[in-house]
């Protein structure tokens, strides 16, 4: 006995409307399982840090934030921390921090021997100055990178007459080796050595500078107002210093 035709499946209309979709969706798993870093810059970047407050440094450092997140640098220092004989050095990711006047620590006491035998100290050449601080080193790729940008701020602060001055704590080499590549670079700013110094620069820091290289910028009381984590760019750092100086 023949069984009766069955009338042909009609798809609903709710299930034809979400076809796009569920094709939409099983694209970007696969894509995901193919390149797990492409989600990115695609939903963009989240940043997570243990301050208690920050605020925003304007329009200028939140370009640097975005171009920093979707970028990959070659001779970061993340990509530079599993090598050479300085290896597992702590590397930074290029994020941005200020922390409001309210919420700013103790004054910071730095001194020491800089890289051509001189003095230098927050109580003497940092009095009621705006401070920028770079902890740098000669073999540190990034480091290298941006000090022409460190330089070029300085050069301007200096020729404006504003009240700031620049100093650099050269790190994890002699003395000899960080000035040789300041005077080729052309830095004139200068560079206390901590090995010098038996490492009491960067523990006068009070763990404020966890990566190399490491900015920080200082109100007029000697308290860290703001830090870049990785290496920074000129733009960044006037930014940065120009909030502090507008500051009452």
């Amino acid at each position: 006995m023949a069984r009766p035709a069955q009338a042909p499946v009609r798809p609903r209309l709710a299930d034809v409307a979400a076809l796009p979709r569920q094709r939409a969706r099983l694209g970007r798993l696969q894509r995901a399982r193919r390149h797990p870093g492409a989600r990115c810059c695609e939903e963009g970047w989240r940043v997570t840090s243990t301050p208690v407050r920050w605020v925003a440094a304007g329009l200028a450092l939140g370009a640097a934030l975005s171009l920093a997140a979707c970028q990959s640098d070659p001779n970061s220092l993340a990509a530079q921390a599993g090598s050479g004989s300085r290896a597992g050095y702590a590397a930074g990711d290029g994020s941005i921090e200020q922390l409001p006047p309210a919420s700013r620590g103790q004054a910071l006491a730095l001194s020491g021997t800089t890289v051509d035998g001189g003095t230098w100290s927050m109580d003497v050449q940092g009095a009621g100055k705006v401070v920028v601080i770079n902890v740098w080193g000669s073999w540190c790729p990034p480091c290298v990178a941006e000090t022409p940008a460190l330089q070029g701020a300085w050069a301007a602060y200096e020729k404006a007459g504003k009240p700031v001055v620049f100093v650099g704590i050269d790190t994890m080499e002699a003395p000899e080796t960080g000035l040789a590549f300041l005077r080729a670079k052309g830095v004139t700013f200068p560079s206390i050595n901590d090995q010098a110094n038996q490492g009491a620069p960067v523990l006068a820091l009070q763990g404020k500078a966890p990566a190399t290289p490491t900015t920080l910028v200082l109100d007029r009381q000697g308290r860290v107002a703001a830090r870049v984590l990785g290496p920074t760019s000129e733009v960044t750092v006037r930014a940065l210093v120009d909030a502090v100086l507008a500051e009452a």
